[in-house]
């Protein structure tokens, strides 16, 4: 038959139909960065633009004269300094109380039989279900009936309530697939469960811990709602909702300072995507650890 692997020209079709494959996948992929890339590039571009090329027809895709005058204006203004800080916070408390509440239940749930744990680890996931808009009001009366409102305490409270169920659900899965000989050996040498937690389970959980640590970290960072329903003052403001306020800071109401808001965006991001890179190995060897051995 004509499309058997004997038959004359058999082998040529299949041979087309790989290369014709492997073209598509390399456009499908070149697509993908070029969507992902140019939004970063362009700001980039665009935050080295002086204003009077930004909005300049035909578009132009690199600025006649590099400025830095944009980022020179964004570090040194005083309140953005402060919101860098504040962000640093926020963020690195939301992370570490991430991971010690995190662990603990993760450990709880992957490594111990009890009734109703299925439960609660289903109704962890489906805490991450809710969109961050249809718990804002209960959240808000909390916060408020702590005296919390206009303070950091606010944001990483609040915080926890995205970071929080994504590690218990990552670390239970990574605890999971540790074998279970490790602890057995561990428990008939007489040691007790916290010693079988902080002496075993943790060092043998960096991976994940690292891969839920530095997901919390972006997702604390990057917070925009809470961060500007929360807060009020320019003291108590995170980097997201600064970048904000430079509509109405900088130039005044009818005017939107593009220019310093895209050093501001670059500034933010950057520190982000070097953190992925360095330990882009890491987080996907915690996401894929409990994918085999549940």
């Amino acid at each position: 038959m004509n499309g058997s692997p004997g038959a004359p020209g058999g082998g040529h079709r299949r041979r087309g139909g790989q290369v014709a494959l492997r073209v598509l996948f390399y456009l499908l992929v070149a697509a993908v960065v070029v969507f992902t890339v140019f939004p970063f590039v362009w700001a980039f571009v665009s935050s080295i633009k002086p204003d009077s090329e930004l909005f300049t027809t035909p578009v132009r895709y690199w600025p006649d004269r590099v400025t830095l005058d944009n980022y020179r204006a964004v570090l040194e203004d005083g309140q953005f300094q402060t919101a860098l800080l504040n962000s640093v916070i926020v963020a690195v408390s939301v992370t570490a109380l991430s991971l010690a509440v995190g662990s603990l239940a993760a450990y709880s749930l992957g490594r111990f039989r009890f009734r109703g744990r299925s439960v609660v680890l289903y109704a962890v996931l489906a805490m991450t279900i809710f969109p961050q808009i249809a718990v804002l009001g209960a959240l808000f009366e909390m916060i408020n009936f702590f005296k919390l409102y206009n303070q950091l305490p606010a944001l990483i409270l609040t915080y926890l309530i995205f970071t929080l169920p994504f590690t218990v659900w990552v670390l239970t899965g990574f605890l999971k697939a540790i074998p279970r000989e490790v602890e057995e050996a561990a428990y008939v040498d007489g040691a007790t469960p916290w010693q079988v937690f902080t002496k075993i389970m943790l060092p043998l959980s960096v991976p994940g811990m690292a891969t839920t640590g530095i997901l919390a970290f972006i997702a604390a960072w990057n917070e925009f709602l809470f961060a500007l329903s929360f807060t009020q003052t320019p003291d108590k403001r995170t980097v997201t909702y600064a970048i904000q306020a430079f509509s109405t800071a900088t130039s005044g109401l009818y005017e939107i300072p593009w220019g310093q808001t895209m050093a501001a965006s670059v500034v933010v991001t950057v520190p982000l995507v070097v953190l992925t890179l360095v330990f882009q190995r890491r987080i996907l060897a915690g996401l894929t650890a409990g994918a085999v051995k549940g």
